[in-house]
């Protein structure tokens, strides 16, 4: 640059910086600052320069301006490179940080942080000037003792980026390896480490049981109940009392089941079904668990604490102790229990015409599985043979004998499933089939086996029967104005919708998106084209990545995913407390008890408890989703060598991601491959210089487990 360049550069930043400065254009900078015509060039020149630096702006109008500086407030995310992202609420956008911009944030930290208009290629540059809350006062990692009086707590999460300087005197003498809790005293400086104690010895990692114990403390899972809430809980009784049913309606002679896996322990939900000419009378009866948990309780703050139940490889974390979750909560075989129902009569065409909610007590039949159910409900030819006397495979006639009474019922359930599904279906709603994994692990947690959980007819009706209770409890509740937990799905982010769109054109799908707005059938259509196609899985996921969380509102906004413009949660009070809430609020209104301090109570306590339940909610799913990849790579370590056949679920310019039928993904990496490959991001396919070789989502490929990097949880494989 000359010295004139420069100088000019200087005044004309001068001049933006006036408080008299009105924003001009190019020709009225030029004559204000009388730039001679030959010397325009440059002064354009100059202009350029301070918009591609990000020292001025330019208005819609052509006006240039020092950019404005706007202040806001978001949370920071780390990444493992050194920069990170500010993640606003309302914003569809996170800023950019360059390292050493954050000011020493913590990945999750809450911040302030201000934008001045600098915009780097596609990304908002911001600088954090304020941590305002701290996301970690502890941190999970493998000490490292030094042969000085030190040592330093390595974190597992590696975001946080930073390890934790601990004097011996702190150390609670943990050996060299051993994982442990730490406790941050000062969270350092850009220069200096942060400085620690250690507060617990989890264990040396290969010990039993200490990698999982080691993602419950990291994702502040609380495994252990107080004191105070086990001795509440002793104190409450194990049978229904008929003082208990005082006031309830007795369904104790209604047909009724659970339905459940074989090894569920909490059995919330009973359902009952009766024909009434052709119309269907559906009930869903739910543990009433709000009578046995008292708000403000210490077993009610312990469960708003903990939010919902986990469920992680080998063990569960419950909301609410045993003795009430698997006892008198739990809707076991030929035992009363108080519940409330949500009875339901359902026309042909599978509309909810009428419906009551009451209070209950019920005694069901039989604690029927899925996998029985299932088997049932594939059979119905090998049931009439079965009823005519006639020859029938001797473990379907065990099966019949053994459930006989409650058949019929069942072929009906299946019925009014599919006429539920189908209205569903026809108002768009989404059905995402993503492949689920079982993991099954021996007595020390080594896993053993990994297979794709099955979804068949009888998860599905239990599910479509479900569906059909929340959304009822939610409409009824909206037009009675009373303040209420919603489960709310807001529409997707348009410009996601629109890069799957292009993506799935590639593989000669379309979405028909009207302005920035699409239609939840669009997505449904989608999903049924690809059904049973390679890439089927592929988009599916895609499709889900691309729709926003869902989420726990006071504001009944409806539920993309769904369809509808009414649903809550309420069919699981045992392991989700906005059920439980929601559920103090009925019992209220049923027993007239909603005067008008009881309603500015709810109105007041329920945003709370909304933003507190989404976010145990998303801790504990990513705490399940960090120990399933914990135990993907465990089981994986074993078949090094191995070769499989998968899926291509991802690609990008390092290599592929694969995908097993047992639902295990790794990486094939480009310097592992027989050529150099490019990425096409127009065509997204890798192919090869110099063969022409491609490969593309969804083609099946043969790999060999190369390695398995257990610290990252990463699988690689290598092309067999």
């Amino acid at each position: 640059m000359t010295k004139s360049f420069e100088a000019r550069k200087k005044l004309i930043l001068k001049l933006l910086s006036e408080k008299s400065y009105t924003p001009m254009k190019e020709k009225e900078l030029a004559i204000f600052l009388q730039v001679r015509k030959e010397e325009r060039e440059e002064l354009k020149e100059v202009l350029q320069t301070l918009l591609s630096e990000g020292s001025a702006v330019i208005t819609k109008r052509g006006r240039y301006k020092l950019p404005e500086t706007t202040r806001f407030t978001g949370v920071y995310r780390a990444s493992r490179q050194g920069y990170g992202f500010i993640e606003v609420e309302g914003e569809n956008e996170d800023f950019h940080v360059e390292e050493g911009a954050s000011l020493n944030a913590f990945d999750g930290d809450t911040v302030e942080a201000e934008f001045d208009g600098t915009v780097n290629g596609k990304l908002r540059e911001a600088v954090v000037t304020a941590v305002l809350h701290r996301a970690h006062e502890t941190v999970v990692g493998t000490f490292e003792k030094s042969a000085n009086r030190y040592g330093f707590v390595i974190p597992d999460n590696k975001r946080l980026g930073r390890d934790i300087f601990i004097p011996l005197e702190r150390s609670m003498d943990a050996g060299d390896g051993q994982k442990v809790v730490c406790e941050i005293l000062d969270f350092g400086s850009e220069r200096r480490s942060p400085d620690g104690r250690i507060s617990e010895i989890l264990g040396y990692p290969d010990e039993p049981g200490i990698d999982v114990l080691s993602v419950i403390r990291v994702y502040g899972l609380p495994d252990e109940f107080p004191e105070k809430v086990i001795n509440q809980a002793e104190k409450v009784a194990e049978t229904v009392s008929p003082a208990d049913m005082e006031g309830r309606r007795d369904l104790r002679d209604k047909l009724m089941v659970t339905i459940d896996s074989e090894d569920a322990k909490d059995l919330d939900d009973a359902v009952s079904l009766e024909k009434d000419g052709e119309t269907y009378i559906l009930g869903v009866h739910i543990s009433d668990v709000a009578n046995y948990v008292q708000e403000r309780s210490a077993l009610d703050k312990e469960a708003l604490k903990r939010g919902t139940s986990v469920y992680l490889a080998d063990r569960v974390i419950p909301m609410l102790p045993e003795r009430l979750s698997n006892g008198i909560c739990s809707l076991n075989e030929k035992t009363d229990r108080l519940t409330l129902s949500c009875i339901m009569r359902i026309d042909k065409n599978g509309e909810i015409t009428d419906h009551e909610i009451i209070e209950s007590v019920i005694r069901t039949d039989r604690r029927m599985t899925y996998t029985a159910v299932n088997e049932i409900l594939s059979n119905r030819d090998q049931w009439e043979r079965y009823k005519s006397g006639l020859e029938t495979d001797p473990a379907l006639s065990r099966l019949f004998d053994e459930y006989r009474e409650l058949i019929p019922m069942f072929f009906e359930m299946g019925e009014l499933a599919v006429i539920l599904r189908e209205r569903r279906k026809k108002r768009g709603s989404v059905d995402f089939d993503i492949p689920e994994c079982k993991l099954e692990l021996d007595e020390d947690g080594y896993p053993v086996n990994i297979t794709p959980y099955d979804r068949n007819a009888a998860t599905k009706l239990i599910e479509d029967f479900m569906l059909a209770a929340n959304e009822t409890v939610a409409e009824h509740y909206f037009w009675l104005k009373y303040p209420f937990v919603y489960r709310t799905h807001d529409d997707p982010d348009p410009d996601k919708m629109k890069k799957l769109a292009a993506f799935i054109n590639g593989f000669g799908y379309s979405l028909r998106i009207k302005g920035d707005e699409i239609h939840p059938k669009e997505l449904q259509k989608l999903l049924v084209k690809c059904e049973d196609t390679p890439e089927e899985g592929i988009i599916s996921r895609l499709a889900l990545r691309s729709m926003q969380r869902a989420k726990y509102d006071t504001a009944c906004t409806g539920h993309f995913g769904l369809a509808c413009r009414y649903y809550c949660h309420f069919t699981s009070p045992i392991r989700r407390y906005p059920d439980l809430q929601i559920h103090r609020i009925i019992k209220d209104d049923i027993r007239k008890r909603l005067t008008e301090d009881r309603l500015t109570h709810y109105e007041e306590l329920l945003p709370s408890v909304c933003l507190q339940s989404s976010a145990r909610e998303r801790a504990a799913d990513e705490a399940e989703r960090e120990v399933d990849k914990l135990k993907k790579a465990e089981y994986m370590r074993s078949k090094a060598g191995e070769v499989y056949e998968g899926v291509i679920s991802g690609l990008n310019s390092y290599g592929m991601y694969v995908e097993l039928p047992n639902t295990v993904e790794g990486f094939v990496h480009v310097n592992r491959m027989d050529d150099y490959y490019s990425y096409n991001e127009e065509s997204y396919e890798l192919v090869g210089d110099r063969t022409g070789k491609t490969y593309v989502l969804g083609q099946r490929i043969r790999v060999r487990v190369d390695r398995v990097d257990m610290e990252r949880r990463i699988i690689d494989f290598a092309p067999a």
